[in-house]
């Protein structure tokens, strides 16, 4: 009786071990990875980099971007120039995740139905948000 315990709890641990083995190379054939921007210069640049980084993987990435202070500027539907807004509406349909900081946008007094579409919001702010996508497993950009 007790053969058949040990035997059970054997081929569970075998199985649990596989399934995690799975969930490991699934989760390996995909990088994720945060985009810290905060240069309202360097807008166009960080959409390059990104749209090269879907570009270089084959799509096989999962991309956040985190956008405060002056940067968030450059996404405001009105004032937002036409290869910004084209560009992140390109990045939007590949997969990328965009995060608004929260403090940045009271700071400027603007809503989320301010912004282009794709922001969701930081509510605790951006950086924390950038924390939080590290402890995660997302490697920290910041170009």
């Amino acid at each position: 009786m007790k053969r058949r315990e040990v035997f059970r709890g054997l081929f569970a641990g075998v199985g649990a071990w596989f399934g995690l083995t799975e969930a490991r190379a699934q989760s390996a054939s995909k990088s994720r990875v945060a985009y810290h921007l905060s240069d309202v210069d360097k807008v166009a640049f960080v959409l390059g980099n990104i749209k090269n980084h879907y570009e270089g993987t084959g799509g096989a990435v999962e991309i956040a971007l985190v956008v405060h202070g002056p940067a968030l500027a450059a996404f405001k539907i009105e004032g937002a120039s036409a290869a910004i807004s084209s560009r992140f509406a390109g990045l939007v349909k590949e997969g990328l995740v965009a995060h608004a900081c929260a403090n940045t946008m009271k700071g400027m007094d603007i809503g989320l139905a301010d912004l282009l579409a794709g922001f969701h919001t930081a509510d605790a702010g951006g950086v924390v948000k950038l924390a939080q996508l590290q402890g995660e497993g997302y490697a920290y950009l910041r170009p």
